[in-house]
């Protein structure tokens, strides 16, 4: 989330923003790439809405990150700011659900 504020905060194109950017995209698929060996919710065999997000989050990045390149800077813009939305936000606010892990962390029980 960090990471996110400091992309958001800096000028968009310069050369902070494009490492910031870089380091953000390999962070996300790194982190929907992990998703695939956490099988608590059963509902489709061994995968469950998660894997779903997942998938489409990484279809997601390839998308943005070729927008950016080919000069379709505002489709990139909205797609981050979905990706910011949906995956950190809304998947974020899930994580925090009575019975999970982090809720149990954040409220210590």
């Amino acid at each position: 989330m960090a990471l996110t504020v400091a992309i958001f905060s800096i000028r968009r194109g310069s050369p902070a923003h494009r490492v910031l950017g870089c380091t953000w995209v390999i962070a996300m698929a790194g982190v929907a790439l992990s998703s695939f060996w956490i099988f608590e919710l059963r509902l489709i065999g061994p995968y469950s809405p998660i894997h779903l997000l997942s998938v489409f989050v990484l279809v997601q990045l390839v998308f943005a990150v070729r927008a950016v390149r080919s000069g379709q800077v505002q489709q990139h813009r909205r797609m981050m700011r979905g990706m910011v939305f949906g995956a950190l936000v809304v998947a974020g606010a899930f994580t925090l659900l009575p019975g999970r892990t982090m809720f149990q962390v954040i409220s210590g029980g």
